[in-house]
């Protein structure tokens, strides 16, 4: 038997939350990218184990982990990054928020979310202006083109921008954004 107060709530909350379009695309590349961020830092300590064998066991350090590693690192970090952007796992001020009446504190959030879009499409653009700079250089020891480090720069920016924008479509709506892992 279920708690009348409970199913109340779950109604109400469920009144309130998201559910356009862009809140489920959103929903599910968050869950992707958390999901991949989690694989890739999986593999980065197998990576960096097998370097640790390969150094002390075998007596033969591969010359490949570093870098591929130092890769790895910078889609883990930039990809969970922008899915903290969407789940509200980044830094905030809550406290001193909350003390606001609402009519303040729904300003100013929708101007952090608006701040927030604009740092997203600057990492974007300056992640594509510093790829094509170095699009013909390979990476030492993995012979990969040394612009794989600013996809994830650029897949950041564009993926902040877009959990900025549901954000900002919530709070004009007065709703709220459902986390990924929920």
């Amino acid at each position: 038997m279920t708690d009348p107060h409970v199913a109340s709530h779950e109604q109400e909350a469920a009144g309130r939350s998201s559910t356009g379009l862009l809140s489920r695309i959103n929903a599910v590349v968050a869950r992707l990218g958390m999901y991949l961020s989690v694989t890739g830092l999986l593999v980065i300590v197998t990576i960096v184990f097998y370097q640790v064998f390969g150094r002390y066991v075998l007596n033969s350090s591969p010359t490949w982990t570093e870098n591929l590693a130092l890769v790895l690192i910078l889609y883990v970090t930039l990809i969970g990054a922008a899915v903290g952007v969407r789940d509200a796992g980044h830094i905030g001020m809550d406290s001193l928020l909350v003390m606001l009446p609402d009519h303040v504190r729904e300003k100013i959030e929708l101007l952090i979310h608006v701040l927030v879009a604009v740092f997203g499409i600057a990492m974007a653009y300056n992640g594509w202006i510093l790829g094509a700079s170095v699009g013909t250089v390979k990476i030492p020891n993995l012979g990969l083109p040394e612009v794989i480090r600013y996809v994830p720069l650029i897949a950041s920016g564009v993926l902040i921008v877009s959990f900025s924008i549901e954000h900002i479509i919530a709070l004009l709506r007065g709703e709220e954004v459902v986390p990924s892992w929920n």
